[in-house]
């Protein structure tokens, strides 16, 4: 890569929190879209079944468009390509609530999962190229500012739709807003260039080798993630008959456990290592899952889910940025690990009730459990070297000095 000239420690502390916005504008479209999901069901008329349909078109969208993030990253640089996917994708929330019927709405969400996917591999690309230049961890803290976008915009969403609001006008000025703030954001990016003269990507093409085994990891979180995210509540309620309060408070206890864990997992992979730090949560989301499984009364289920997300939390950016390690052309390299990792999401909350239509919740958690494990036999597959930046280079599986 080549373009940033200026990579003096000011412009490069400017340039972490220039992406971390991003990260964070990112995240606040998922949860001002998904706060408006029941309006958006009323107004197209569709009842669960057709929903859950609609629902998978994100996820179809963006493993199908993901792949042809390398090759517009090539062509247009970074921050050019990272501008106008951003904004394809903040602009895309509009879609959603105009459609008045199951087929508008599954190609709405066709564009809007694509584009969500295309801009997650522009930004975690560039996220990856500033943590090599910057020489320490910051790609769990991006992942972090996610979740408080997320926050962010389901916080709004809330407020909209306790009002009545109508979530046409609601989602077009979000957009616009959201728009605006994504491209102040990007202004502050590396400007990185690929080698002109090297070959361009192909249009299309499957996740390179080297991805295979990383996003074989990712796939082990985002499973658990998808699972507990959906499908905690349903099984305080159901296995240990607790009142909805109390239920809905273990999705809570997992998602505030992987954000908080996000902000600060930075200092512990500088500290430790990536691979020491995904072993280290493989160890202890398999103690949630057991903890799940094994301890029928729900302080322990509580700890369990609170535990899985505590885990898990920085496998994900540890992925993405061991991917854009591992090869020549690190968009395509997360491009194959965001691909595999989608489905993943995808496939997690229905697999799980197979599971448990068949056997039982106890038995569907039981498999999270042994994907949890996973994560402690094949972290070593983040064992990457990271790019010479300002501080000495270090592997990624070593610690790093203590100290400021």
């Amino acid at each position: 890569m080549t373009g940033d000239t200026d990579l003096s420690p000011a412009r490069l502390r400017h340039a972490r929190f220039a992406i971390a916005a991003v990260f964070c504008t990112h995240g606040a479209v998922t949860g001002s879209f998904a706060t408006r999901i029941p309006w958006i069901q009323d107004h197209a008329r569709l009842d669960s079944g057709t929903l859950g349909l609609a629902l998978a078109f994100p996820a179809l969208g963006a493993a199908l468009a993901m792949p042809l993030a390398g090759r517009i990253n090539h062509r247009f640089g970074a921050r050019t390509a990272l501008r106008g996917l951003l904004c394809l994708w903040t602009l895309s929330l509009i879609l959603p609530a105009l459609a008045p019927n199951l087929v508008a709405l599954c190609a709405a969400l066709f564009v809007y999962g694509a584009t969500a996917g295309m801009s997650d591999v522009a930004m975690n690309a560039l996220g990856v190229e500033t943590e090599n230049r910057i020489g320490r961890s910051i790609m769990s803290s991006l992942h972090g500012m996610w979740s408080v976008g997320a926050l962010l915009g389901s916080a709004v969403g809330t407020v909209a739709a306790h009002l009545g609001a109508d979530a046409r006008p609601h989602h077009a000025v979000a957009a616009l807003a959201l728009t605006a703030a994504g491209l102040v954001a990007v202004r502050g990016v590396l400007d990185l260039k690929g080698d002109q003269e090297a070959q361009a990507p192909p249009h299309f093409t499957l996740p390179p080798r080297s991805a295979l085994l990383i996003g074989a990891i990712g796939f082990c979180a985002v499973f658990a993630e998808g699972a507990s995210l959906d499908w905690s509540a349903v099984y305080l309620r159901d296995v240990l008959h607790t009142d909805a309060g109390l239920a809905a408070a273990s999705t809570t206890a997992f998602a505030l456990t992987m954000a908080l864990a996000r902000l600060v997992g930075d200092r512990v992979v500088d500290r430790f290592g990536a691979v020491r730090t995904v072993r280290a949560g493989g160890v202890l989301a398999t103690l949630g899952g057991v903890l799940v499984v094994a301890v029928r009364h729900p302080a322990g289920a509580l700890a369990g889910f609170a535990l899985i997300g505590l885990g898990i939390a920085v496998v994900v950016p540890l992925a993405f940025a061991a991917a854009g390690r591992s090869g020549p052309a690190p968009a395509q390299a997360i491009a194959g690990v965001a691909t595999i990792t989608y489905t993943s999401g995808l496939i997690a909350p229905s697999a799980i009730g197979a599971v448990a239509d068949a056997t039982s919740l106890v038995v569907s958690f039981g498999l999270v459990t042994l994907l949890a494990f996973a994560l402690v036999l094949g972290a070593g597959v983040l064992r990457t070297k990271r790019t010479a930046g300002p501080a000495d280079p270090v592997n990624r599986d070593e610690p790093a000095p203590i100290g400021p």
